[in-house]
């Protein structure tokens, strides 16, 4: 298998500077008669990041298939893990931008399937905690090992400093694009 891997890695095309082509080399040669102006840099490097993001977002999809989750699902335990405890519902409903009694329906699925479970509060009688129960913890684990695998696979082509060098760059311009304000930051 890894002969394969690295055959087909041979036999890619190879630009003028020496290194490996991919999808997004031919589609900036296609647009630059197009567009003069394109700077190719910026197109290659947004571009890359869409087809990333996208790539990321179907092996995402794969691995909550696999494990039997809704990505609302999903959501709610990854949500909840981040306590690294119980939560109370008001709590997770905040974390989630939810409606409280969105996250009831919510709770109430994951509770029938034995991912999560409530139990009264031990701090006010009142309340009631939420948290995983070990089926929940494994099965969140198991899709979120899945991403990271695929996530240590590609990032695994650069050396540490290269890895750390990209979050950097890559984090100067999120600065920007979260000073521009706009819907759909999520710090999660």
């Amino acid at each position: 298998m890894a002969d394969a891997k690295k055959r087909e890695s041979d036999t890619r095309a190879v630009g003028q500077e020496g290194r490996p082509q991919d999808w997004t080399d031919g589609h900036v040669e296609r647009w630059l008669p197009v567009l003069p102006t394109l700077d190719p840099d910026v197109e290659g490097a947004v571009t890359r990041m869409k087809k990333l993001t996208v790539h990321l977002r179907r092996v995402r999809e794969q691995s909550l298939a696999d494990f039997d989750l809704e990505r609302h699902e999903f959501d709610t335990l990854h949500k909840l893990a981040g306590h690294g405890g119980p939560a109370s519902p008001s709590e997770l409903a905040a974390d989630l931008d939810l409606a409280p009694a969105s996250v009831t329906g919510r709770l109430d699925g994951l509770e029938r399937r034995g991912l999560i479970r409530r139990t009264p509060s031990r701090r006010d009688r009142r309340r009631v905690d939420v948290e995983l129960t070990e089926q929940g913890r494994t099965t969140w684990l198991g899709a979120m090992d899945v991403v990271g695998h695929e996530e240590e696979r590609l990032l695994g082509v650069l050396p540490k400093g290269e890895r750390a060098q990209l979050s950097d760059m890559l984090r100067r311009i999120m600065v920007v694009a979260e000073e521009g304000g706009g819907a759909g930051w999520d710090r999660s």
